[in-house]
C-alpha cells in the first residue's frame, strides 16, 4: 500500500516537471505555454492533495488553491483572446512589449 503512495506521488511530480519540458521548449505559442502553466498546477494540486490525504488534514486550502487556479487561467485566456484581436495571432515572437 505504501509503494502505491509513493507512485501518486512520483506521477505528479513527474506532471510538475512534463510541464516545465513543456513551457521551456513551447515557448513559441501563447496558448501553448497557458496549457503548460495550467498542467504544472494540476501536478501541484494533485501533489498538495496526496500530501494532504497522507496526514490527514482538512483540505481547505486546496479548495483556495483551486479557485486560485480558476482565476489565472481565466485571466490567461483573458489575455490570449485580447492578443489575438489585436495581434492577429498568439505567436509570441510577432509581438514586443515595447511597441505596444
Amino acid at each position: 500500500m505504501l509503494i502505491l503512495g509513493y507512485a501518486w506521488e512520483v506521477s505528479s511530480f513527474i506532471m510538475v516537471f512534463c510541464g516545465v519540458f513543456v513551457f521551456i521548449c513551447g515557448y513559441k505559442h501563447l496558448l501553448n505555454t497557458l496549457l503548460s502553466l495550467e498542467f504544472m498546477m494540476l501536478g501541484v494540486f494533485w501533489t498538495m492533495s496526496c500530501y494532504i490525504s497522507s496526514i490527514g488534514v482538512e483540505s481547505f486550502f486546496l479548495l483556495f488553491f483551486l479557485l486560485l487556479v480558476a482565476c489565472e487561467g481565466a485571466l490567461g485566456l483573458t489575455l490570449l483572446v485580447s492578443i489575438v484581436r489585436t495581434h492577429g495571432n498568439d505567436c509570441l515572437w510577432s509581438f514586443s512589449v515595447l511597441s505596444c
